[in-house]
């Protein structure tokens, strides 16, 4: 009689259920996931919702490091060693998430190739991402840049359809995450609105006719 064979792995369903060294965090606005200096010991992955990373400098200015959606990872360098956190994580608005024990995280990464595969493909995904961002902010206006992370925070260029209508924000939130002043955010919403390329709605909608100042010269 020969012996059933293991159910095959499914990362999707390993991503969306609780399990040994896993637990699902349904989050509230500005929950604060650890902090600078935290010990680091999980992974954690965005089922839902959009989570902020950000530094604090002995000073005790703060950088927005990234802002990553639904799908992504982050914490991953606790697999490299690391032993602290080097920057805090806070969802912006309400979120799912989940945590991944570091020995957990390891364990599937090596007994499951298709798991590996996945998490490989998005840490490539991300370093090019890392890369865009560090050229937008060399090279790019004030201006293109608020017009950049509208987008990125509305999901064009995602597969599927974008969201069009973002999460309630801060305009010094928005300052943060592009390097410049709240009032030059200001400027920079209300010409994107006479121009009809943003609405105030039940939210902030985004049109596809904001990629026109991306991409002028």
């Amino acid at each position: 009689m020969s012996s059933k064979r293991p159910p095959s792995f499914n990362s999707k369903t390993f991503l969306t259920q609780v399990g040994k060294g896993k637990t699902i965090l349904s989050c509230r606005k500005d929950h604060i996931l650890f902090l600078q200096g935290d010990a680091a010991d999980a992974v954690y992955y965005i089922q839902a919702g959009t989570v902020s990373l950000t530094v604090l400098s002995q000073q005790g200015k703060e950088a927005i490091v990234a802002n990553l959606e639904a799908t992504a990872f982050f914490g991953e360098a606790c697999l490299t060693g690391q032993a602290t956190r080097l920057e805090a994580a806070t969802t912006l608005g309400v979120a799912k998430i989940v945590r991944i024990d570091k020995q957990a995280m390891l364990l599937v990464l090596r007994d499951e190739p298709t798991f590996s595969s996945l998490f490989l493909e998005y840490l490539l995904v991300r370093n090019k991402r890392i890369q865009e961002d560090l050229v937008d902010q060399l090279f790019n206006s004030a201006e293109k840049r608020l017009a950049r992370v509208l987008l990125l925070l509305a999901q064009f260029g995602k597969e599927g359809e974008p969201e069009p209508v973002i999460a309630k924000i801060s305009q010094e939130r928005l300052a943060e995450m592009i390097g410049t002043t709240r009032s030059r955010v200001g400027f920079f919403m209300r010409k994107f609105r006479k121009l009809g390329f943003i609405e105030y709605n039940d939210g902030l909608h985004v049109h596809r006719s904001l990629l026109n100042v991306v991409l002028h010269d």
